[in-house]
């Protein structure tokens, strides 16, 4: 089986491209690179003695897309390509809602045009808003606090009347919430152009020295210690995700399910199990809120569990030290 991974040199696409490898699954990259490097398709090879094809292509141009279905057959395709950072969303969201939305119609377009109707689209908890309760479960209302959850929503959406209007696609749609942490190589991780948006890389590029210290937004949220509660999740356990979704992709229609632990942990509780896993110091400061951030986000994973048989294996402790790991491996060189 062929799986085309759209931003498999991304943070999540490269994990689970060596995931699909490992087990056995022809993998074909495509990404703009804006957001990774090339240089990751060398990692994906030392861990898995295989090169992937890659494509330097952004799937918002239908010609170049349209190549790469022209010169390969596909089977399948897992969509992870997008601009992904809540706080840079309100900042620019006219970029977020063409580049998340125009790539995905077009991806889905030109699928359709080659005869290939099976996808898994990588999503976001940030569908659920602001949620009343915790944990949610996937048939939560839907809503949005920011551009990029809208976007992920909207394409969600978009997908799903796909599915109506076609009985012949499987589309599995993903809701990911905290993905941190690095391959047990520690050749591939979270290292994103410039300053890092989401917390584990900037946590690392504080204790590293490159950035002087930690911001944490807001500690007046009506949680234990007054910040951000999320459920963090394991990047290799995400990845195993999608090889058990993949693998029910022969059941058309479109399918739901969460990718969590169903644990919640604050801003400052990722910073005091950094800090002990690791033993060293993360120096951080409060200041305002981010605009789009909510109190608390967690999962309840059951339906993957009960439906995918895919259940999280690894626990903080490994996130940290994992993602510590990478930044000595590869950060510095």
């Amino acid at each position: 089986m062929t799986v085309l991974v759209t931003g498999g040199t991304g943070y999540i696409g490269s994990h689970t491209t060596v995931e699909l490898i490992q087990k056995g699954y022809e993998v074909i990259i495509v990404d703009n690179l804006c957001n990774s490097s090339e240089s990751v398709l060398d990692k994906i090879a030392e861990i898995t003695g295989i090169r992937p094809k890659f494509y330097l292509v952004d799937l918002t141009e239908k010609e170049p897309t349209r190549k790469i279905f022209e010169e390969n057959k596909i089977d399948a395709v897992i969509h992870f390509a997008g601009l992904k950072a809540v706080g840079e969303s309100c900042v620019k969201p006219l970029e977020y809602y063409y580049n998340n939305i125009a790539s995905s119609v077009v991806l889905a377009e030109v699928m359709a045009e080659f005869g290939c109707k099976k996808l898994i689209f990588s999503s976001s908890a940030t569908v659920y808003g602001e949620p009343e309760r915790v944990p949610i479960t996937e048939d939560f209302p839907l809503s949005t606090t920011n551009p990029y959850g809208t976007t992920k929503l909207m394409i969600e959406k978009i997908y799903t009347d796909l599915a109506k209007a076609d009985a012949e696609w499987n589309i599995t749609l993903l809701r990911y919430f905290n993905p941190i942490g690095a391959h047990e190589s520690g050749l591939i991780g979270e290292n994103p152009n410039g300053i890092p948006n989401n917390l584990m890389p900037y946590i690392v590029k504080v204790a590293a020295g490159e950035l002087y210290q930690l911001s944490v937004f807001g500690n007046d949220y009506p949680t234990h210690d007054g910040t951000g509660v999320r459920d963090y999740i394991h990047v290799t356990d995400l990845a195993l995700g999608h090889i058990a979704a993949i693998e029910k992709l022969n059941e058309a229609g479109v399918h739901i399910y969460n990718l969590g632990t169903g644990n919640g942990y604050s801003v400052l509780d990722i910073v005091k199990a950094f800090e002990k896993s690791n033993n060293i110091k993360v120096p951080y400061v409060i200041t305002a809120r981010r605009p789009g951030d909510i109190p608390e986000c967690l999962a309840d994973p059951s339906k993957a569990e009960r439906e995918l048989g895919w259940k999280t294996k690894l626990g903080l402790e490994d996130m940290c030290r994992s993602a510590w790991n990478f930044a000595q491996k590869s950060l510095k060189k």
